[in-house]
C-alpha cells in the first residue's frame, strides 16, 4: 500500500447504519466506527439512552446521528433506513447488530411460542428486512460491506438458550446466502461471532457460564466490547473487499472456528 492505514482514517468518509447502538456491543461499535473516521446512524429502541449516547459522541467531533429503530415492526426498519441515508447522503456500510435473548437460562420444553416468536422476528426477521431496506443504498455505494453479529454460541452449541442460538445459526447461513447473492452488486456480507462479552445485555448470565468461557478460552480473561470492534472495522473497510460469506469468531480463542 501507498500509505500505511490507520485506524483513525480506515473508514473515512464511509457512511454506516449501526443497529442496537444504544448501549454494549452496538454503542461500542458505532463509536469505534466514528473514530476511525465514519459518519454513522446509531439506530435503536432505547430512544432517550440512544440520544444522550449520541449527544456524548457528537460532543466529542464525532459524526453521528440517532435514528429510532423497533426492529420487530416492519414499518420501522424501512423508515429507519430511509432516514438513514437522508441523514447521511447514502450509505457504505450496514452492521446488523440488534438482537434480543429473552430465552436465557430455560431448557427447549420450557420457552414458550410467544418467546420462540419475538426471538425469530427480531433476530433473524429483523436482520433480514434491515439488509432488504438498506439493499438500495448499499448497490449505490458501489462498495457496500454488511457485517452481521452472529454468536458463537451456535459453534459450541450453548445449552438452555435454543431459540438464542437458533436464531444466531440462521445469522451465519443468511451471511453466507447473502455474500453468494450480492456478490455481483460488490457488497460483502460477513458475519462476526462474538463470545460471552461484558455488556449489559449479559448481565442475566449466570456466573458459571462467565467462569467457563474464562477458565477454556485460549485468552483466560473476560470479553470486553473493544474486543469486538476491530473485526467490525476490519469487514466494513476496504482491507476486506475480496473476503466474504465468512464467519469470524471473536472470542479469546474459546471456540476455534
Amino acid at each position: 500500500m501507498p500509505e500505511a492505514i490507520t485506524q483513525h482514517k480506515l473508514l473515512a468518509g464511509r457512511k454506516v447504519l449501526v443497529t442496537g447502538a444504544a448501549r454494549g456491543l452496538g454503542l461500542a461499535f458505532a463509536t469505534s466506527l466514528a473514530e476511525a473516521g465514519a459518519s454513522v446512524a446509531m439506530a435503536d429502541i432505547l430512544a432517550e439512552r440512544l440520544q444522550q449516547e449520541a449527544d456524548a459522541l457528537r460532543a466529542r467531533g464525532l459524526k453521528v446521528v440517532p435514528v429510532t429503530l423497533d426492529l420487530s415492526d416492519p414499518a420501522s426498519v424501512q423508515a429507519c433506513a430511509d432516514a438513514a441515508v437522508k441523514a447521511l447522503g447514502g450509505l457504505d456500510g450496514l452492521v446488523n447488530n440488534a438482537a434480543v435473548t429473552d430465552s436465557g437460562g430455560r431448557d427447549a420444553s420450557a420457552i414458550d411460542i410467544a418467546t420462540w416468536d419475538r426471538v425469530m422476528n427480531v433476530n433473524v426477521r429483523g436482520t433480514w428486512l434491515m439488509t432488504a431496506a438498506c439493499l438500495p443504498a448499499l448497490r449505490a455505494s458501489g462498495r457496500g460491506a454488511v457485517v452481521n453479529l452472529a454468536s458463537d454460541t451456535p459453534l459450541w452449541g450453548a445449552p438452555n438458550l435454543l431459540a438464542y442460538v437458533a436464531s444466531k445459526s440462521a445469522i451465519i447461513g443468511m451471511t453466507r446466502s447473502l455474500a453468494r447473492e450480492l456478490g455481483k452488486d460488490q457488497i460483502t456480507v460477513n458475519a462476526v461471532a462474538p463470545g460471552l462479552t461484558l455488556v449489559e445485555a449479559t448481565e442475566y448470565v449466570p456466573q458459571h457460564r462467565h467462569d467457563l468461557y474464562r477458565e477454556q478460552r485460549a485468552i483466560s480473561r473476560e470479553q470486553l466490547p473493544d474486543d469486538v470492534c476491530g473485526a467490525v472495522l476490519f469487514a466494513l473497510s476496504d482491507l476486506a473487499r475480496f473476503v466474504t460469506g465468512q464467519t469470524l469468531a471473536v472470542n479469546g480463542g474459546f471456540v476455534m472456528h
